[in-house]
C-alpha cells in the first residue's frame, strides 16, 4: 500500500551541539539569577543537521512513510535540500528566502541531559511565504516550532483544507498569547506536549489539560523517562517508556516521538500501539548523537518491540 503524503510544516536548521562535562546545577546560584553571568567550558562540540522538519521527516521516512517537507532556508543553502534528496525526502514545499541564513540552533547539554539553547531563526521568520495548498495530494500533516505567522497560518490552512493534522507547539509556544493557542488548537485534530509544555499551555489559555484535550481527537504528553500519555474520549492511555541501550543525547527525541505518532495515524492503528511505537523511536534516537544520526531498521524495530511490549508491531 502507497503510504500517504505527510506534510511536515516546520523548521530546517543547522544544529551546533556541545557537550558540558558536569551539571548546570553547579554552577548557577538560584538567588543570583537576576545578575546571572555564567560561562560553560565546553569538552566537546559537532555540527548536525537539525530542525523540527528535518527530524520529523527523517524519522518518518525510514519507517516506511512518506513525509513532504515546508520549510524556509537560507538564500544561498543547497545543502539541506541536497541532504533531503539523498535520503529520498520530497522537498517541493522547501523555499529559499534570498538575503536570511538557515535556522541554526547552538545547544549545550549538561551530564543530567538538560539543555540550554540559543537559537537564530533566520529564514524560518519567513515560513509564513509557504501555503498547505503549495503541495499537492496531502493527506495528513503537523504544525511543529517554525516562525510565529507560519505557524498560526498552516494551522489555518490545514483546517480549511479538511486535513488532520497535529498541532506541535514545541519551543514556539512562548511566542503566543493564550487566546491564540486556543485558535490553534481548535483547528488542529491532534495536539502533541512534553509535560512541562503542557503546564505552561494551560497556564497560558487559562484552560485545564481535560479541557484542552476534550478539544482535539487526542493530546499526546511525553514525561521523558516515564512514558507519555495519550489523552482521548476522556480516557487517559499510558504509554510505557523504552529503555533506552544508552543515553547519548536527547535532542530529537521529541521529534523521533512524533513521527512515530504521524506513521501510526496514517495507518489507521489505535493508540495503544501507535503511542507504543512512538515511545520505541524516542528510545532507539537517545542512544546516539544528533537528530538524524540513529539507524532505524523495520525487523529490528520489530523485535525490539515484541521484547518490550510483546505482540507484533508491523
Amino acid at each position: 500500500m502507497t503510504a500517504p503524503r505527510t506534510l511536515i510544516c516546520g523548521s530546517l536548521a543547522l544544529d551546533t551541539i556541545m557537550v558540558f562535562p558536569d551539571r548546570f546545577s553547579r554552577h548557577i546560584l538560584p538567588d543570583q539569577t537576576h545578575v546571572l553571568s555564567v560561562s560553560f567550558q565546553i569538552g566537546e562540540m559537532r555540527r548536525e543537521w537539525g530542525g523540527c522538519a528535518g527530524n520529523i521527516a527523517y524519522n518518518l521516512k525510514a519507517l516506511g512513510g512518506e513525509p513532504v517537507v515546508m520549510a524556509t532556508i537560507g538564500g544561498d543553502d543547497r545543502i539541506y535540500p541536497e541532504r533531503l534528496s539523498e535520503l529520498g525526502i520530497r522537498s517541493e514545499g522547501v523555499r529559499a528566502v534570498d538575503g536570511t541564513y538557515t535556522a541554526q540552533a547552538f545547544i549545550i547539554t549538561d551530564l543530567d541531559d538538560n539543555q540550554i539553547t540559543a537559537f537564530h531563526p533566520g529564514a524560518m521568520n519567513h515560513s509564513h511565504v509557504n501555503r498547505v495548498s503549495d503541495v499537492a495530494d496531502i493527506a495528513l500533516g503537523i504544525v511543529a516550532p517554525d516562525g510565529r505567522e507560519g505557524m498560526r497560518s498552516h494551522a489555518r490552512e490545514f483546517a480549511a483544507a479538511g486535513i488532520p493534522f497535529i498541532f506541535d507547539p514545541g519551543q514556539g509556544l512562548p511566542l503566543f498569547s493564550g487566546e491564540e493557542l486556543v485558535e490553534m488548537i481548535e483547528c488542529a485534530d491532534y495536539l502533541a506536549v512534553n509535560d512541562y509544555e503542557g503546564r505552561l499551555l494551560a497556564e497560558r489559555t487559562g484552560l485545564a489539560m481535560t479541557d484542552i484535550a476534550s478539544r482535539v481527537k487526542a493530546l499526546f504528553v511525553t514525561l521523558g523517562a516515564d512514558g507519555s500519555r495519550i489523552h482521548t474520549d476522556g480516557r487517559i492511555i499510558e504509554i510505557p517508556a523504552v529503555k533506552p541501550i544508552m543515553v547519548m543525547d536527547p535532542t530529537g527525541c521529541g521529534d523521533a516521538y512524533r513521527a512515530g505518532l504521524l506513521y501510526g495515524i496514517a495507518q489507521g492503528w489505535d493508540w495503544g500501539r501507535t503511542g507504543r511505537l512512538a515511545s520505541l523511536l524516542g528510545s532507539l534516537k537517545i542512544a546516539s548523537r544528533g537528530g538524524q544520526n540513529h539507524t532505524i531498521d523495520r525487523e529490528r524495530l520489530e523485535t525490539r518491540y515484541a521484547e518490550q511490549f510483546g505482540g507484533r508491531l508491523w
